[in-house]
């Protein structure tokens, strides 16, 4: 027989059972998107007003390229995180369901897109 209270079975598990887990995700990946980001920013701000060749060029390199890609997948994710909690808070039933099918959907086609791309200019 167990003797745990509703309170006890409670403890640490949030409203959903994630709720801390998602927090700390979306804390942990804004602050590497805080140094990811303006990283990203200087390399497309340098390849602007370039020809196509010069800006293939750019992004073949391996260094911007990885930066690259580990930007799209950290904001592609971070949003993923973010519009998933806020379907959760202001969507319910089936509707709640297919929403978050749809944002996860597009948050993974958009990131194999993003990575196709990439490889397309590296190779």
């Amino acid at each position: 027989m167990r003797y745990l209270t509703a309170r006890k079975r409670a403890v640490g598990k949030g409203a959903a059972g994630t709720g801390t887990q998602h927090h700390w995700y979306m804390q942990v990946s804004a602050v590497a998107l805080a140094f990811l980001v303006p990283a990203f920013i200087y390399i497309v701000g340098s390849a602007i007003g370039g020809t196509q060749e010069e800006v293939l060029a750019t992004f073949a390199r391996p260094f911007p390229a990885i930066l690259t890609g580990l930007t799209l997948y950290a904001g592609v994710m971070h949003f993923n995180k973010g519009a998933q909690m806020m379907i959760e808070d202001y969507a319910r039933g089936s509707m709640r369901k297919a929403l978050i099918m749809f944002v996860i959907g597009l948050s993974y086609a958009t990131i194999a897109t993003g990575v196709y791309a990439l490889a397309k200019i590296a190779l």
